[in-house]
């Protein structure tokens, strides 16, 4: 990236043209005009991740512009596609330009861990809707510790592992699981939580395999199912590579009885999509959706953005409101805005309490159940 194009538009621009960094426009053409970012999947098979979120910020900004004319907040969107080599091709443009203030992301733990050397140079503020690796806010590691810039309004890993473990095996005689995962750096210590937790509850855990996300034929891993006898699988990886597995598996007549179930990152209305009737029964931890906080501002959203809220949308719209109330409150620099989210607490939609903790963690937050059910994400409540 040519060094002499640091500051203004014109980083953005230029990451545009180089890396597919878009800024979109949301104007009051006379206020001042302030820069935020969203980083995620926008392209690519983990696209709808992605898009979801980022239209949540779309439509937190669309709703600031409209009721303060005096700034001009406009998005610039960065695409990692949920990938940590094209996150370390995105990311420095971005913590050079210094006009962004404030970005929401990156979504995904891998892509996280690829940016943050040059969000943290240039202290960049980042809240995460989605990124759930623990050792993003745990200080002991140093290579992940996304300190002094990285906060998340999602809860970790560690809650979610129990959750997943409990709510696979739920109502299922004599569980034995299969655990497998996509060797990601969301989906291998997900699968770590899950273990621990399964030996917690006494549950047998029958097998076990690790394959590449980007993996077509698993034939493998479907034959070592069958021999472990194993009567529910659970898998951490992202939802394309799951919806590829499940049809593969639900084709072998001795396992269409199999339980299937999935982490946060199957948890998108894509996975249903991609896999068809193969994902009917699905067992998925997730986050409630905006229409569970708050109908009135779901029902707004779908009437003002044309499509109804997707995955993660409520993280991703109370993310953008806290650096947004910022800069309400005149915090228009990276360092103003940075002291301005370490600080609250800040109220979410539905009600929600938002107070970082040093390491970046919320206090509050934890994963629901979800079945897949005629092709929808059907909410079963929260998983004690």
């Amino acid at each position: 990236m040519n060094k002499k194009i640091q500051r203004g538009l014109a980083i953005a621009t230029a990451a545009a043209l180089a890396f597919g960094v878009a800024v979109t426009s949301q104007a009051n053409a006379a206020g001042k005009t302030v820069y935020l970012a969203y980083q995620g999947p926008l392209s690519g098979g983990e696209a709808s991740t992605g898009t979801d979120e980022q239209n949540a910020v779309k439509y937190a900004i669309k709703l600031f512009n409209a009721a303060n004319p005096q700034f001009n907040v406009q998005l610039v969107s960065v695409d990692d596609q949920g990938d940590p080599s094209e996150a370390a091709k995105v990311a420095p443009a971005i913590g050079q330009n210094t006009k962004i203030i404030g970005l929401v992301g990156p979504a995904y733990s891998g892509a996280t861990i690829a940016s943050l050397p040059y969000y943290k140079a240039g202290r960049l503020p980042l809240i995460s809707p989605s990124a759930t690796r623990v050792s993003l806010t745990d200080p002991k590691n140093k290579s992940d510790y996304g300190q002094p810039v990285f906060h998340r309004v999602v809860a970790t890993d560690d809650k979610q592992g129990p959750a997943l473990a409990k709510f696979a095996t739920k109502g299922v005689s004599s569980p034995k699981v299969f655990l497998f995962d996509d060797q990601s750096a969301y989906a291998v210590p997900l699968a770590g939580y899950v273990k621990t937790a399964l030996k917690s509850l006494k549950i047998t855990l029958a097998g076990t395999d690790s394959v590449p996300a980007d993996t077509k034929d698993y034939s493998a891993t479907v034959a070592k199912i069958k021999s472990s006898g194993a009567n529910v699988v659970i898998y951490t990886g992202y939802y394309s590579a799951a919806a590829v597995f499940v049809k593969q598996m639900r084709a072998d007549a001795a396992l269409k009885s199999v339980v299937f179930a999935g982490g946060d990152g199957v948890f998108n209305s894509q996975f249903a999509v991609l896999a068809g009737d193969a994902a009917e029964g699905a067992r998925l931890t997730g986050v409630a959706g905006l229409a569970d906080a708050s109908k009135t501002v779901a029902a707004a959203y779908t009437k003002s953005m044309g499509s109804e809220p997707g995955v993660y949308a409520t993280e991703s719209f109370d993310a953008a409101n806290i650096f947004l109330s910022g800069i309400k409150a005149g915090k228009l620099t990276r360092n103003a805005m940075l002291n301005w989210v370490k600080g609250g607490p800040f109220t979410g939609v539905g009600g929600a309490k938002y107070k970082f903790n040093r390491n970046g963690d919320i206090s509050e937050g934890g994963f629901a159940g979800f079945n897949v059910t005629k092709g929808e994400l059907v909410n079963t409540g929260p998983v004690a």
